[in-house]
């Protein structure tokens, strides 16, 4: 969090340090008075009056002063905080040489009393509970120090003191938290609600045109005949893709940097090709993912070359114990012998030689099976330790 106070914050975050500081500034106000008054009513009791008017003075003037610097977010840097509590260190520090030995002898309030916490849950509040409780701890050593003999009251007063600090860093830091969580929540839900107007859109005009093309296309053969499974391919690829969208599973990634490989191998399916996995997701890191689908993909547009547009194929995902396990099957000619290692040695397996450094580069592999008659099987195995 204190990198955070260094640099942009978020506009949420912000304004929540905006709102507590406002609220600081009160308390600031108040207790700088309670102090004038207290001083006020005992300063024919003090040694140096003198130096005891100027000790109010800069209570006062910092009060107005911190008021005004705090409310600017550019402003709420390192050295206005430590401004802030060498100012408040100061005025306590001179309780001994403005006060009566009487006064001292029978524990009267510092100079600053209760001015002083505001310094303290100013740190609290910008830098969280850990800089608030080690101000608290600072400025508590600084009373003991102007004291021959703390007292009980001074012992309540630095209790209080600490659980203070402690309570309002604490409190801070959970607002924020949650200030950014909804703010982040009404994006999302924006978001949502504009990719279902989209999808809407996308369904009354697009869809239904690829549609009306591949119903044409079929029936008036020949070329057009193409066009029209082309056109389906495109329509089930943006259906799957309007459908993930409007859900906002899409490629939203979860708290933990993850997404759903399953939801991103389910784009993939068409009038051709079919593709099945687990009911939950399989979540794996990014870019995992990304190199995981590119194999997929070049496994089916290997089917579409070899064996035909029209030739069907089959996607498995699995979530094994230990590796995700993707098969991509095809019921065209296969392959005989040795044929797989000829076209390699010939420099023509572009799209195998693509398929298995994908998936060896994530530390998995990936085995073909293939025999004349019997189509092509690409077993393409992941380990689970790329999940994160």
């Amino acid at each position: 969090m204190t990198s955070a106070r260094e640099g942009l914050l978020h506009p949420s975050s912000e304004q929540v340090d905006t709102t507590l500081l406002r609220a600081l500034a009160v308390l600031r106000v108040v207790v700088a008075v309670y102090a004038t008054v207290l001083n006020l009513s005992r300063w024919r009791e003090f040694e140096r009056p003198a130096l005891g008017w100027v000790v109010m003075g800069v209570i006062v003037v910092w009060t107005v002063a911190a008021t005004w610097l705090y409310d600017d977010p550019r402003r709420r840097g390192l050295p206005l905080l430590v401004a802030d509590v060498l100012v408040a260190a100061v005025t306590l520090l001179s309780t001994p040489y403005v006060q009566s030995q009487a006064m001292l002898d029978r524990h009267a309030s510092t100079m600053p009393s209760f001015w002083v916490i505001a310094s303290v849950l100013a740190w609290a509040v910008l830098r969280g509970w850990p800089a608030g409780l080690s101000m608290a701890v600072l400025m508590s050593l600084l009373d003991l120090s102007v004291r021959r003999v703390p007292s009980g009251t001074t012992w309540g007063n630095i209790f209080l003191l600490l659980l203070a600090s402690g309570v309002v860093g604490y409190c801070a830091g959970l607002i924020r938290e949650a200030t950014e969580a909804r703010v982040a929540a009404e994006r999302i839900a924006a978001a949502m609600t504009e990719r279902a107007r989209l999808a809407r859109a996308v369904h009354d005009g697009v869809l239904q045109v690829l549609t009306m093309v591949q119903r044409r296309g079929t029936e008036l053969g020949g070329e057009a005949a193409e066009l029209g499974r082309l056109a389906g391919e495109q329509e089930a690829a943006l259906r799957a893709l309007v459908q993930g969208d409007a859900s906002g599973s899409g490629t939203a990634a979860t708290a933990g940097g993850l997404v759903d490989l399953a939801e991103h191998l389910s784009r993939l399916g068409s009038r051709t090709v079919t593709v099945s996995g687990p009911a939950h997701g399989v979540m794996l890191a990014p870019g995992t993912v990304e190199d995981v689908v590119a194999a997929v993909r070049a496994c089916l547009d290997n089917v579409v070359r070899h064996v035909g547009p029209d030739a069907p194929a089959w996607v498995l995902l699995e979530d094994v114990a230990g590796e995700v396990v993707v098969t991509v099957r095809d019921e065209g000619p296969g392959m005989g012998p040795g044929r797989a290692e000829a076209a390699a040695a010939e420099g023509r397996m572009g799209v195998a030689g693509s398929i298995r450094g994908r998936v060896e580069d994530l530390g998995g592999s990936a085995v073909l099976t293939t025999a004349p008659g019997q189509g092509v099987e690409w077993e393409l195995r992941v380990p689970t330790g790329v999940r994160t």
